[in-house]
């Protein structure tokens, strides 16, 4: 059950803060008059710690190109209300709305057991994403530096890493990532929604500007460091209209390859996802949903390989002869980028070792 608020969260994406579905009990506020504070809000952001034994992910979708993942932090502060991982959190016995943005875990040993991992010599290189489920440059890493320090190892062991963000604190790397380039280990994909700040500011409050998205794409070309757009995700009625101006801005910057995905709302995203689209467009609020629906099938969720993150039907065939016209306008000659996953080496961990 959802419990709707009047109450406006400034600065989040999720105005709810749903039920877990994995837990049967919760507390409830009965009689408000009989407290001198709210009851259990807290709107500060919370710090979790903890210390996983693995940190990799094998990726078994077939919609994702790459072998693996890794996230070094559950949850986000990006707060983007559409975001798929919120329903991870409920694992976490968190809820998918508030708590997703307001309670973020940090995975603190994950670089100790990234070089675990890189040091056996078993373990055969490929690609590994950061991050396929929350953005690993999200507020708290500029204070943790752990996605800094993992790029730091892949350098070391000369392991390939895929990057995607919408923070452009990934310009404080810019020294690993232009090394990681050098030997063809490193490629990043910018995420940018649209162009219109009023709507970032509802839809994506604690994310960089769209403005600065751009400038991210230009300084990671100018460092001859492969970067991509990810128009992502387009939501019919609000920002399908600016896909052209989109990759026109992201190719005048450098971008040399572009993707999109159509929003999918599965579990506990759709009712966060409508509230939200009732409070901040009221007048247009109905014909958005039903374009979702059409994009999947008459429903909003859909978990299906293949499909779910391209849709079907009228809307979403529309949506990706926008993408790829306009794509073929402004990016004509996509460059094909593929990994070295020749040199990495396991011993690098013994080498320098031995320097002591």
């Amino acid at each position: 059950m959802l419990e709707l608020t009047d109450t406006y969260f400034k600065g989040r994406g999720s105005q709810v803060n749903p039920n877990n579905k994995f837990i049967r009990h919760r507390y409830v506020q009965e009689y408000m008059e009989v407290l001198d504070e709210e009851f259990l809000l807290n709107e500060k952001t919370e710090i979790i710690y903890t210390h996983p034994k693995t940190i990799i992910n094998k990726v078994e979708s077939t919609d994702i190109g790459l072998a693996y993942s890794l996230n070094p932090y559950q949850g986000c502060e990006h707060g983007c209300v559409y975001c798929y991982a919120r329903n991870t959190h409920e694992y976490w016995g968190y809820s998918a709305g508030l708590d997703f943005e307001r309670k973020i875990i940090v995975k603190q040993n994950a670089v100790a057991v990234l070089e675990k991992q890189f040091s056996n010599k078993n373990w055969k290189p490929k690609p590994i994403m950061l991050s396929g489920n929350t953005d690993c440059y999200q507020p708290v890493e500029r204070q943790l530096e752990i996605t800094r320090k993992i790029l730091q190892v892949c350098l070391k062991y000369k392991h390939p890493v895929a990057l995607i963000t919408k923070n452009a604190l990934i310009l404080r790397d810019l020294d690993i990532l232009s090394e990681l380039s050098k030997h063809n280990l490193a490629y990043v994909m910018v995420s940018i929604t649209g162009t219109d700040e009023s709507v970032r500011q509802k839809l994506e409050p604690r994310t960089a500007t769209y403005r600065n998205r751009f400038k991210v794409l230009e300084a990671l070309s100018k460092n001859n460091i492969p970067c991509g757009v990810m128009v992502a995700p387009i939501i019919p009625g609000i920002n399908n209209h600016e896909i052209p101006e989109v990759l026109q801005l992201a190719a005048n910057a450098g971008a040399s390859s572009a993707g999109f995905t159509i929003v999918r709302l599965n579990g506990a995203i759709g009712p966060i996802f409508k509230d939200w689209l009732q409070k901040n467009f009221p007048d247009r609020s109905d014909k958005v949903w039903n374009q979702i629906c059409d994009s999947h099938g008459g429903k909003v969720n859909d978990s299906r390989f293949g499909v779910r993150m391209r849709g079907e039907g009228k809307m979403a065939e529309s949506i990706k002869q926008l993408f790829l016209l306009s794509k073929n306008r402004f990016m004509p000659n996509e460059n094909k980028f593929e990994f070295d996953c020749k040199i990495f080496n396991y011993k690098a961990g013994e080498a320098q070792l031995s320097l002591f």
